[in-house]
């Protein structure tokens, strides 16, 4: 059930889908590793579950950079691609729950909403951000903090 999120977040931070596969796996196993240490005091499930999937899409893309990736394959190779397409039912929901979203990151400061921008959807990490930025690490992270706890009210989670 919660593959489609995790891969796409995978997907997006790796760039290949090969790669985005292989974290995931390793994602699942730390999953299984650390159940015992989810706190649902600090954040839901799939929060959980995305944070350990960034973060190791993060890892990967730090393990490789320096290196050539990026093998393509033939064109005819996109034919065996299965189509994961959602349900109509579910494509409206996304998109009401997108459009949320935006509303609430258009109503966070600028500076907020582009350092979210970037940790979230770009995978840049705290440190890339704050050198980007030119303020303190935790500068940065105090940011981004008090923008998802903003988020999270906007959103109507909290």
């Amino acid at each position: 059930m919660t593959a489609a999120k995790l891969f796409g977040i995978c997907l997006r931070i790796c760039g290949e889908r090969a790669s985005a596969e292989d974290v995931l796996q390793t994602v699942y196993i730390k999953v299984w590793e650390r159940a015992g240490q989810f706190d649902a005091a600090r954040a839901s499930p799939i929060t959980w579950l995305a944070t350990i999937a960034r973060n190791g899409a993060i890892d990967w893309r730090r393990s490789v950079s320096g290196r050539t990736v990026r093998d393509t394959l033939p064109e005819q190779a996109a034919f065996a691609v299965a189509d994961d397409s959602p349900l109509a039912d579910q494509s409206l929901v996304a998109a009401e729950e997108g459009e949320q979203l935006h509303r609430c990151l258009g109503e966070l400061e600028d500076r907020t909403r582009l350092c979210i921008r970037a940790a979230f959807f770009d995978g840049s990490t705290y440190a890339e951000l704050a050198t980007r930025e030119n303020v303190p690490l935790g500068t940065m992270k105090s940011w981004i903090r008090r923008g998802l706890l903003r988020l999270k009210d906007c959103l109507g989670d909290g």
